[in-house]
């Protein structure tokens, strides 16, 4: 099931198909790594209230984060990817087969931050997200 509300949230990132397409990547990016000059992506990892949740001996609230690395080759190409996340996920409510979800809420976030240590510029934004969900 935690599985499934991850699931539920990598939809709506993958869903921006807007030119061009949000490249989305599920805990890993790929080796090697793309330009991010000319690709920029958000990178999402995620965490929950208890990673061995049982949703049918606790039904209550299940609480999950989604932390996102929007990343691009200046500060404005990560604030856009970010915005474009924001975007996708800020007031939507997901489905999640069997739970009644709440809407989506930023959390907190960290402006872009600079990274040279692979000879070239990569800015990355880190912003979290809170999905939330009861039994329904």
């Amino acid at each position: 099931m935690i599985d499934e509300h991850a699931a539920a949230l990598l939809a709506l990132l993958d869903a921006d198909n807007a030119a061009p397409a949000l490249v989305v990547y599920d805990g890993k990016a790929p080796s090697p790594l793309p330009d991010v000059k000319t690709n920029p992506y958000v990178l999402v990892y995620f965490d929950s209230n208890d990673p061995e949740f049982d949703f049918d001996a606790h039904p209550w609230l299940f609480q999950m984060t989604a932390i996102c690395h929007c990343v691009g080759g200046s500060a404005k190409a990560a604030r856009m990817v970010a915005d474009r996340v924001r975007t996708a996920l800020v007031g939507v409510t997901p489905t999640v087969a069997g739970r009644s979800c709440y809407p989506i809420s930023r959390e907190s976030g960290v402006p872009p931050q600079r990274d040279e240590s692979t000879g070239s510029l990569v800015m990355d934004q880190i912003d979290l997200y809170v999905l939330q969900s009861i039994p329904g």
